[in-house]
């Protein structure tokens, strides 16, 4: 008699300490999921009023305009290279003009088999999006690999 009373009475005890250790779990892990996301919001919240308030040290044009999307082509001929470029600029205080660019064409074992710098005539206001399409260069034949960097910018704010 005392033992099945007892056995009825450690199932509800271990039924509640089963729900309190579920509890404690979802909440941490809603603390953690939530937790760093609100804390970078504010401190992304935070800087950016720092930095309206505060004036911008100085245009750093190969940080600013991140690229976006990079296509490579060939033109109808198949002899030269045909670029697609999305760029946005990051920047919230500079706009960008007469983008800079280096183009590099690698092989199947990364040795560079031909280089090419040019200039976009693109401008870019702060937060701004654009797609840019030029032609660069005979295309190298033998070509595994192709890679776009932004060398440089004229800014104004």
């Amino acid at each position: 008699m005392f033992e099945a009373q007892q056995k009825q009475n450690s199932s509800k005890l271990g039924m509640w300490i089963g729900v309190a250790v579920i509890i404690v779990v979802v909440a941490a892990l809603a603390y953690y999921v939530m937790g760093p996301k609100g804390t970078s919001k504010s401190n992304s919240a935070a800087s950016a009023a720092s930095t309206s308030s505060a004036p911008a040290a100085s245009a750093d044009p190969v940080k600013d305009l991140r690229v976006v999307s990079v296509k490579m082509d060939k033109d109808v001929t198949g002899n030269i290279a045909v670029w697609s470029v999305d760029l946005r600029n990051m920047s919230h205080a500079y706009a960008y003009k007469d983008i800079a660019y280096q183009t590099t064409y690698l092989g199947a074992d990364n040795s560079v088999l031909a280089q090419n710098t040019g200039k976009i005539n693109l401008s870019l206001d702060p937060g701004e999006e654009q797609t840019a399409q030029f032609r660069d260069l005979l295309y190298p034949s033998g070509t595994a690999l192709f890679k776009f960097n932004v060398t440089g910018a004229s800014a104004s704010q």
